[in-house]
C-alpha cells in the first residue's frame, strides 16, 4: 500500500468511527425519548415535570447506558473468541459460560420455590454471578493443561453442556410460577439494571475492555496462527487465558444482569469488519465495541415500539441470524 492508499484508508476509517460515534448518540437520545410514556429531544434537557424526570433519569437513562454496555461488551467478547479459535461462528457464550449463569439463576429460582425462599434480584444476580464464575474458572483451570486452542474449545461446550443438563433436571421438578420466571429471565432484558446495580456492571466491563485493549498485539499476531504469533514473541499459554479471562468479564457479567442476549456477540465482529474491511484488531476491536453499542441501542428502541415491550433476546436475533445465515453461505 501506498502512502496515498494508506492515507485515504486512515481517512477512510476516521470517517467512519466519527459516523458511528454520531450514530450513537442520536441512537442513545431516541431510547430515552421512546416508550410508554413518549418524550421529545427538548424533554430530555429540560424535563420540568418531576414524573418526567424520575421515568427518564431513574428509568430510560440506566436502560439505554445498559444496552451500550451490553452491545459493546458482547460484540468485543465475540472478537476475542473468534480470533482465538479462528472459526467465524464462535460468540461469547461458546465456553460455557451463559450455561453457567443460567444454572446458577435456575438453582435460586427454581429450587427457591421447592425449598420455601423467593429468589430477589439481587440474590438472582449473584447466583448467575456464581454460575458464570464456576464455569470460567474451570475453563481457565484446564487452558494450564491444554496445550492447543481445540481442546479448550470442546472443554468449554461440553462444560456449557452439563451445566444445560442440569437446567433441564431443575426445570422438570420446578412449579409452573418459578418455571415462568427462569424462562423470563433466559429472553433477556435491559430493564432489570438500576444505578445500584451499575455501580459493579460499569467497572467490571470496563476491567474487561481494558483487558482486551492490553491484548491487541498478541490477537494480530493469532490472526495468521499460533507460529506465527510464537515468533513475534507471544506467549500463546498466557494470552490464552488472558482471552478466556477478559470474556468472562464481559459476557458473564452482562449474562448476570440482563440475561442471555443472542446473536450480538456474533454477528457484529463480521459487520465491523465489513464495514472497515480489515481484520487488524486496532481497528476491528472499537468498531465492534461502537457497532455493537449501535445495533442493541437499536434493537432496544424497535422493543420500545410495542405496547408490551418485546424481550431484547428476540429483537435482537433477528438482526443477528440473517447476518449468521450469510456468513456460512458465503464461507
Amino acid at each position: 500500500m501506498n502512502a496515498r492508499q494508506h492515507t485515504l484508508s486512515v481517512a477512510g476509517n476516521l470517517g467512519l468511527f466519527v459516523g458511528l460515534s454520531v450514530l450513537l448518540v442520536v441512537l442513545f437520545c431516541l431510547d430515552l425519548c421512546i416508550g410508554a410514556v413518549r418524550f421529545s429531544f427538548a424533554d430530555i434537557f429540560s424535563a420540568a415535570d418531576p414524573l418526567l424526570r424520575q421515568i427518564l433519569l431513574n428509568l430510560r437513562l440506566p436502560k439505554a447506558v445498559t444496552a451500550l454496555l451490553a452491545g459493546a461488551s458482547l460484540s468485543v467478547s465475540g472478537l476475542l473468541m473468534q480470533t482465538l479459535f479462528r472459526n467465524p461462528l464462535a460468540g461469547p457464550y461458546i465456553l460455557g459460560v451463559s450455561s453457567g449463569a443460567s444454572l446458577g439463576v435456575a438453582a435460586v429460582v427454581l429450587l427457591g420455590t421447592l425449598l420455601g425462599f423467593a429468589a430477589s434480584s439481587w440474590l438472582t444476580i449473584f447466583a448467575a454471578i456464581a454460575g458464570a464464575s464456576v464455569v470460567l474458572l474451570l475453563v481457565l483451570a484446564f487452558s494450564y493443561r491444554l496445550k492447543n486452542n481445540v481442546s479448550l474449545l470442546i472443554v468449554g461446550m461440553m462444560f456449557g453442556s452439563i451445566a444445560g443438563a442440569l437446567v433441564n433436571l431443575l426445570q422438570n421438578f420446578a412449579n409452573p410460577d418459578a418455571l415462568k420466571l427462569f424462562i423470563v429471565w433466559t429472553l433477556g432484558s435491559l430493564s432489570s439494571v438500576g444505578w445500584t446495580q451499575m455501580q459493579i456492571l460499569l467497572p467490571v466491563c470496563l476491567l474487561g475492555m481494558l483487558l482486551s485493549v492490553v491484548l491487541l498485539k498478541p490477537l494480530n499476531g493469532l490472526l495468521l496462527g499460533e507460529n506465527y504469533a510464537r515468533s513475534l514473541g507471544v506467549n500463546i499459554a498466557r494470552t490464552r487465558r488472558l482471552i478466556v479471562l477478559a470474556t468472562g468479564l464481559l459476557a458473564g457479567s452482562i449474562t448476570a444482569f440482563c440475561g442471555p442476549i443472542a446473536f450480538v456477540g456474533v454477528a457484529v465482529p463480521h459487520m465491523a469488519r465489513g464495514l472497515f474491511r480489515t481484520s487488524n484488531h486496532r481497528i476491528t476491536l472499537p468498531a465492534s465495541a461502537l457497532v455493537g453499542a449501535n445495533l442493541l441501542l437499536l434493537c432496544d428502541i424497535l422493543s420500545s415500539l410495542f405496547t408490551y415491550p418485546l424481550p431484547i433476546s428476540t429483537v435482537s436475533a433477528l438482526f443477528g441470524a440473517p447476518i449468521i445465515i450469510w456468513i456460512i453461505l458465503k464461507k
